[in-house]
């Protein structure tokens, strides 16, 4: 890594923990494990306006089954919701 200062170029190794912002790319990059992560956010929660909007990831969801009155599309549009859930990585599979 190089950044420019009044004495000129200077260059120094990461260390893990390290993080940046790359202007080119608009992302964040960390420096973990002897290799850069780049676009990856770690944390416990996501907050806008001081309010919790994500947290821990909850346990999975089973899919609708049974029931006396199936109704088909309720039960697509409940699959659908789950399987979004569960690609985001917001449920467990």
């Amino acid at each position: 890594m190089a950044g420019w200062t009044s004495g000129g170029w200077r260059t120094i190794n990461p260390v893990d923990g390290m993080s940046l912002f790359v202007r080119s790319t608009e992302t964040w990059a960390l420096f973990r494990a002897g290799a850069w992560e780049l676009g990856r956010v770690r944390g416990d929660a996501v907050m806008i306006g001081g309010e919790q909007v994500v947290g821990s990831r909850a346990a999975a969801i089973d899919s609708p089954t049974g029931g006396a009155t199936v109704d088909s599309e309720a039960r697509l549009a409940i699959n659908a919701i789950l399987g979004a859930l569960r690609e985001h990585g917001l449920i467990e599979i």
